[in-house]
């Protein structure tokens, strides 16, 4: 509910598209504002409410994107910086080979391993590292968001959060608001991928060159 109306609000208030990554505003009742950390919120019913002071601006900050790209137990920067990818970049990596094994939740040594350095372990597999290089350090921004989108500054493992990454293109970048900065760097990657989302959106088809 709240990713629709904040959709809505741009199209029909005619706003500038970067607003989906930018916006300081979104929509939320009680249950959302909780979740949120945003007080004074009473009832069922969306309503507007500022996001200035909170670590939350655009689809990013939002917990259906973020509870959708993780899983049900923990989150997953593979997903999440898939995600970024195909629908922001609109560079989608390509499918997986076959029989590559899924990331390990195990560590022989007994070692609580981070995220990240099961990640990195997985990496080293040369199969893997070449859409993983591209995919985990864009999730990796948005790790201080749990699997339910609730904000945190230690993992699963306790163990406090980095959430430094890097863009295919090289740029570096230092949480949400690092990756955010730089998405808009470049508005018309963006944008373009926007574009062609709605237009397939429109016509219930997969876009062509013709």
């Amino acid at each position: 509910q709240e990713t629709e109306m904040f959709f809505e609000s741009i199209m029909r208030e005619d706003r500038n598209v970067l607003e989906l990554l930018t916006a300081d505003y979104t929509f939320v009742n009680e249950r959302l504002a909780w979740q949120y950390g945003i007080p004074n919120i009473s009832g069922s019913h969306f309503r507007r409410v500022s996001l200035k002071g909170t670590n939350r601006r655009g689809l990013l900050g939002q917990g259906s994107i973020l509870a959708e790209t993780s899983y049900a137990h923990r989150t997953s920067p593979v997903v999440r910086g898939k995600w970024i990818l195909e629908n922001l970049l609109g560079t989608p990596p390509p499918p997986p080979p076959p029989g590559v094994p899924p990331l390990s939740e195990d560590n022989p040594s007994g070692k609580v391993l981070t995220i990240r350095e099961r990640l990195a372990a997985h990496r080293k597999n040369p199969v893997c590292a070449t859409c993983h290089s591209m995919m985990d350090p864009l999730g990796f921004a948005l790790e201080n968001f749990d699997f339910v989108g609730k904000w945190r500054t230690t993992d699963e493992s306790s163990t406090l959060l980095d959430a430094s990454g890097t863009l295919p293109d090289g740029t570096k970048f230092n949480g949400l608001d690092g990756l955010r900065d730089a998405l808009v760097q470049h508005p018309e990657r963006f944008a373009t991928t926007l574009t062609e989302k709605m237009f397939v959106y429109a016509l219930g088809r997969g876009a062509e060159y013709y």
